[in-house]
């Protein structure tokens, strides 16, 4: 049979294929994702899961009059291709190339930009309050993960979409899985439902028959709809749905394309909002992914024959340090206990999930609440430690101020994947915590040099009575030791120097003293010696260190991964000017602008954070 993806180059394309067609594209846009991302890396066990679903909807709606939202985003790879991107997708998460997420500018049909999860209901009611409000005549559809239905703003738009009745098409995505296993009451619900489909065929042939029966079928229907308690509680499996005012239609097989078009062509029909559940399998079509989808989640570049990653690095991540250190220091505390939100993998808190199972809990998509918890469990003599990405603490950013620092409360932020991430892009670089953070009351911020000072760290973090942030990078550790062996002890609001120069100072944090270190030592073989600082605290900052160096240096270079609109360095700037330094200060860090996806190191040539710009901005100095 002729391929048919070559002749794929919009949606129109999709439209004329019969279902048979239909089917057949789907392999071979299996086949051509797994090509692809096995070479860019990317998220590839959710766009396997979703092949079906989204030729089903290209098919009968008419995107982009028809708004389709997807949430989060990471399993909008087949849309991309649907509409026009298929002789990009070589680029995918590629710097200058198309984004693994939806992105308005790449193209009319990416509605809404995403990257944080639950946030598609809320924006689907927004279009279609919008288009009432206009007097307009369009479908909005919103495709949600079972995983994301963790969130609580989900349920704030269910809430709010059931009261104000507009029209609106939500597509319940049910793989079981976010990026680990889905946990909490919703899955449970969601599992019922799944293992017992002949409840909605009740439900319908129930309908028909009595309805049908003459002359008082409809009146003993009715009479039996009012009876709530014993009959729809009983043969409504998605009856949480009907009753927040959804008409729920599903468990539809998200891989059969005629249950598929046949589903969304009737909730096209339908007045008021209507959810469809789909139950389909990520990973699908590719044994390895569907075995471990949690691991095929996001994936580097990888063997298909094999599955395994082209890089076989035996080096240890920090979060699997995080993980590790965490793990052995609840050997000797039981009041330590960890929390994440849907991440214990990520996290590198799996370990700890294993020994200690009682004392660990996964919340699910919902940083909020994580951090509330953590609160509460400290309120009570516990530590808690919630592990969670430098992005996603943004959403529980009201509960660290008002829950945690307000009642100075002694829980550890161990934030993963700080600075620059890489392809990801805009919505995951951790790049905005040290300012979020460092101008809220009672709260402690650090940042380790290495994974040796991470353990460190950990451990001073144990014994400290009050609200505390830890800050690590996403990759590989490295080790600083054997250059300092002398440098790990750990004193709230001390840093040290590492070395000492004339002249110019860089007082870096966190990952960028690694990258002083190089330049440092670079410099040295030419016979400049320059001034090393590693900060370790954002805050407090050790001010007299500070003010020493600034004494001894006429010019002060300031290096973080962060924004600098209220970083480490506009810290420094502060105490610096307080104490009348007439030197030079130089901040390096990011722009005020959110940054484009691509390599960590082409990122950072491009912002000039990397050693050689460093180093040529230090020559430039001496120069005068």
């Amino acid at each position: 049979m002729e391929k048919l993806l070559p002749s794929i180059k919009n949606v129109k394309d999709i439209k004329k294929l019969n279902i048979r067609q239909l089917k057949s594209l789907s392999n071979e846009i299996r086949d051509f994702i797994l090509e692809t991302v096995s070479k860019t890396g990317g998220h590839l066990a959710s766009n396997l899961g979703i092949v079906e679903l989204t030729l089903a909807l290209h098919k009968v709606f008419n995107s982009p009059k028809d708004k389709i939202i997807w949430d989060v985003g990471h399993q909008a790879y087949v849309h991309k291709i649907a509409t026009g991107r298929k002789d990009e997708f070589h680029t995918l998460r590629q710097f200058k190339g198309i984004s693994g997420f939806p992105k308005r500018n790449e193209s009319e049909h990416d509605i809404f930009e995403t990257g944080h999860s639950s946030t598609s209901i809320s924006a689907g009611l927004g279009y279609a309050l919008a288009r009432d409000l206009e007097g307009e005549d369009y479908k909005v559809i919103c495709v949600i993960g079972d995983g994301a239905m963790t969130g609580g703003m989900a349920f704030e738009a269910l809430n709010h979409a059931g009261d104000v009745g507009s029209d609106l098409i939500i597509i319940l995505n049910d793989n079981e899985m976010s990026i680990s296993e889905n946990v909490g009451g919703l899955s449970k619900h969601l599992n019922r439902i799944r293992t017992a489909p002949t409840y909605s065929r009740m439900k319908e042939d129930f309908e028909s028959i009595i309805s049908s029966i003459p002359a008082i079928g409809k009146r003993v229907y009715k009479t039996a709809e009012r009876a709530k308690d014993s009959l729809k509680y009983f043969l409504v499996p998605g009856i949480i749905f009907e009753e927040l005012g959804f008409k729920y239609l599903g468990p539809v097989n998200g891989h059969n394309l005629y249950e598929l078009v046949d589903v969304l062509n009737r909730a096209k029909k339908i007045k008021g909002p209507v959810l469809i559940h789909t139950v389909t399998k990520k990973g699908k079509g590719y044994k390895p992914a569907e075995e471990n989808p949690d691991k095929y989640h996001s994936v580097s570049p990888f063997n298909i024959k094999t599955g395994k990653p082209n890089k076989n690095d035996k080096k240890i991540k920090f979060s699997q340090i995080f993980g590790n250190a965490l793990n052995e220091l609840a050997k000797n505390n039981e009041k330590i206990v960890a929390i994440t939100a849907a991440m214990p993998s990520g996290t590198g808190l799996d370990i700890f999930k294993e020994n200690y199972p009682k004392r660990f809990f996964d919340v699910g998509i919902a940083e909020q609440h994580g951090v509330t918890l953590a609160a509460g469990l400290a309120s009570n003599g516990y530590k808690p430690f919630f592990a969670v990405y430098s992005t996603f603490l943004q959403r529980g950013y009201d509960q660290v101020l008002h829950d945690v620092c307000l009642q100075n409360l002694p829980v550890v932020f161990s934030i993963d994947r700080a600075g620059l991430v890489g392809k990801d892009g805009e919505t995951h670089h951790g790049v905005f915590d040290f300012s979020y953070l460092s101008h809220i009351p009672n709260l402690t911020i650090m940042a380790p040099k290495d994974g040796k000072e991470l353990v460190e760290m950990l451990k001073f973090a144990v014994d400290f009575d009050k609200p505390l942030a830890i800050r690590y990078p996403r990759g590989y550790a490295w080790d600083l030791s054997k250059d300092y062996p002398d440098s790990y002890n750990i004193e709230l609001g001390k840093g040290e120097i590492l070395e000492k120069g004339k002249d110019i100072a860089i007082i870096a944090i966190g990952k960028m003293v690694k990258n002083g270190y190089e330049v440092v030592k670079k410099l040295k073989n030419e016979g400049i010696n320059i001034t090393l600082v590693n900060g370790k605290f954002v805050k407090p900052l050790d001010e007299n260190m500070i003010i020493e160096i600034s004494n001894h240096h006429k010019t002060i270079i300031t290096i973080e991964d962060n924004v600098k609109v209220g970083g480490f360095g506009s810290k420094i700037n502060d105490l610096l000017i307080k104490n009348n330094y007439k030197g030079e200060v130089v901040n390096l860090g990011l722009p005020d602008r959110f940054i484009e996806h691509g390599n960590v190191d082409e990122l950072y040539k491009l912002y000039e954070l990397d050693v050689d710009s460093i180093i040529t901005l230090i020559k430039n100095k001496m120069k005068g």
